[in-house]
């Protein structure tokens, strides 16, 4: 295939902020867009009703046919993509959901990484176009190293989990999943600004996720102002909720008050998220709980103290209290929510 024709006019002569962004280009693509979409996907050897999609999915704007907006680096993109499929790590189920959490991903984290330079660049009067050539020229090159090895990093823990579990070619395994909600988030962040919020939300992110790594917990991903986590034990799930709800009733505590809901059982692991019932079950438990407490469901109950079903199921008001455990249990009435009529929870509380 011979190679492109270069654009040889512009509408307009470049203005300061158009040369940034085409120097910024360049320095993060590697060399200027000469191609359309459709060589690009010529070149790579797929459709290019293919190419459009992974587009789509990676969460990019749409380009005009004769736009110009590619380079060879989304020729090897696509072709990457093929040979995973081509060795059966992709099938067409799996490309969408995993495209499409790359590209979710990597746009959170730019949209960070960009913003953060934007204030950075605010609080010492840097100009925002040497800021963002600096970011290309100095910062971009350290983060994507770091990037690489915090995600093969992950790669070996998730790895070494599931290689745990004893049927380790099923995706579902028992585990304890755990919603944390600060109380009072709708009426707290209408008093602040938007970058307190964030700095706000940032700082209980932090604090929670000190606490979720020393209990051997992981944050899947924060909603608003809720966190999801997920342990691989019961205990570990305990010590968690406890110590977050315990910090949010200290007056002498920065961090906020919360309510939090745990659940234990068979939980199906896709793309690093968790689904099935007891993470609706959590989540629903989470929503009925009162500031500063939190409700477990059976699994949980019968996790942490040995009870069997059918003495998970008594309607007894307090819980068997081992000797060796540090929590009491208060059988709560039951509650209707959505998705369960009948739940009926359990209290979890310290046992002095």
């Amino acid at each position: 295939m011979t190679a492109p024709e270069q654009p040889t006019d512009r509408a307009a002569p470049p203005t300061a902020g158009a040369g940034a962004l085409d120097s910024l280009e360049e320095h993060l693509l590697g060399e200027r867009p000469t191609l359309t979409q459709a060589e690009v996907a010529d070149q790579a050897g797929i459709s290019l009703d293919a190419a459009r999609e992974l587009w789509h999915l990676l969460g990019f704007a749409h380009a005009e046919p004769e736009e110009r907006a590619f380079t060879q680096g989304d020729v090897r993109a696509l072709k990457l993509t093929q040979d995973l499929t081509d060795l059966g790590l992709l099938t067409e189920d799996r490309q969408d959901g995993m495209v499409r959490t790359l590209g979710r991903s990597f746009a959170r984290l730019a949209e960070w990484q960009v913003g953060l330079l934007a204030e950075t660049a605010l609080d010492t009067g840097i100009d925002p176009t040497d800021g963002i050539l600096e970011l290309a020229d100095e910062v971009t090159p350290r983060v994507e190293e770091l990037q690489t090895f915090v995600w093969r990093r992950h790669v070996l823990n998730a790895a070494s989990r599931m290689l745990a579990v004893a049927d380790a070619g099923d995706r579902t395994s028992d585990r304890a999943v755990c919603f944390v909600d600060i109380v009072g988030y709708t009426s707290r962040s209408r008093t602040l600004t938007d970058r307190e919020l964030v700095t706000w939300l940032e700082a209980f992110e932090t604090a929670a996720l000190d606490t979720v790594i020393e209990h051997n917990g992981r944050i899947i991903k924060n909603i608003g102002d809720e966190l999801l986590i997920v342990a691989d034990t019961a205990e570990d799930a305990a010590a968690i909720a406890m110590e977050l709800t315990r910090r949010g009733s200290d007056e002498d505590d920065d961090f906020p008050d919360v309510r939090a809901g745990v659940a234990y059982g068979e939980v199906v692991t896709r793309l690093g998220d968790v689904f099935g019932p007891v993470v609706n079950i959590a989540a629903r438990l989470t929503s009925v709980a009162r500031p500063g407490t939190v409700l477990i469901d059976k699994g949980m109950y019968a996790a942490l103290t040995g009870a069997a079903g059918d003495d998970a199921d008594t309607s007894d008001t307090e819980g068997p209290e081992r000797d060796e455990s540090p929590y009491r249990f208060r059988r709560v009435r039951r509650v209707s929510v959505k998705g369960y009529s009948r739940l009926h929870p359990w209290a979890l509380q310290p046992r002095d």
